[in-house]
């Protein structure tokens, strides 16, 4: 074989060798997008809530916001997605408040006040403690507890779900894996039959048994919203499938409006839509 050749084939190797080791960096680069500052409080919006401060088991200290409301009402623990922090989810949070559902909401680590640094393993057990928050802080029955995620946010509130004994699982715009999520981007789509399926809810899923509400824009452009259906179609019964047509990524409760409220608060209390 000509010198050049081998050099080629070497080089090749190489790259291939260097994209594969330095993957989980990069994967983490597309992935988490925290920021620290808050662009608002609670109390900006008027909106009674607690200050919360508790640590994982690795002892990471967290931050989040309990918002309560009188009477054994349910809480939807609310796993956000990969950008920003929990002070970008305020007005979602105050329809759910005036929907009847009280929320705790908290920050990943490396997100707003949140100390160290985001990585899959440490957000599901970020999920974890602020089950056990919940539980054993709080004293809310499990039976009380709706996990619920929204895009990267549907991972943590999978395996919650998965470990954790809950009501019922929400998901909003989920996707399958950060391997078939490569498959949809153009600088990955070439080496994602090679990628590792991170963040892997299509398999995850199908080990659920509470009841699932799996919702999904019509228009979503980030993550596809076939993956919203594939969820679906992997999930074990009881399951519902909510598409919104209107609806693109980050807006579903926004173009879903009273509609999208109604079926929330029929599926939790009737665990049916």
């Amino acid at each position: 074989m000509p010198v050049i050749g081998i050099n080629i084939i070497l080089l090749l190797l190489f790259l291939f060798i260097s994209f594969y080791l330095l993957f989980p960096y990069i994967e983490n680069f597309f992935i988490f997008h925290p920021t620290s500052s808050f662009d608002s409080t609670p109390s900006d919006l008027h909106l009674d809530y607690e200050d919360i401060y508790f640590k994982t088991e690795d002892k990471i200290n967290l931050h989040g916001w309990f918002f309560p409301l009188k009477g054994n009402r349910p809480v939807i623990l609310f796993c956000h997605g990969n950008g920003g922090n929990i002070s970008h989810r305020l007005e979602n949070i105050k329809l759910l408040l005036e929907k009847g559902f009280q929320v705790f909401i908290f920050d990943y680590r490396g997100y707003g006040k949140s100390a160290g640094k985001p990585s899959e393993k440490g957000l599901y057990i970020d999920g974890s403690a602020a089950y056990n928050f919940l539980v054993k802080h709080k004293h809310i029955p499990a039976d009380k507890i709706i996990s619920f995620g929204r895009s990267l946010g549907g991972s943590i509130a999978i395996e919650i779900s998965l470990k954790k004994d809950v009501r019922c699982l929400i998901i909003e715009s989920a996707f399958t894996s950060t391997k078939d999520m490569a498959k949809t981007m153009f600088l990955f789509n070439a080496f994602s039959f090679l990628l590792p399926a991170h963040f892997n809810n299509l398999e995850k899923i199908t080990q659920i048994t509470v009841p699932k509400l799996i919702i999904h824009g019509q228009n979503d452009n980030i993550v596809p919203f076939f993956m919203g259906q594939k969820l679906y179609h992997a999930s074990k019964s009881p399951k519902y499938f909510y598409r919104i047509k209107e609806a693109g990524h980050n807006d579903t409760y926004i173009a879903g409006g009273r509609a999208y409220f109604k079926k929330l608060a029929a599926f939790v209390e009737n665990l049916k839509i």
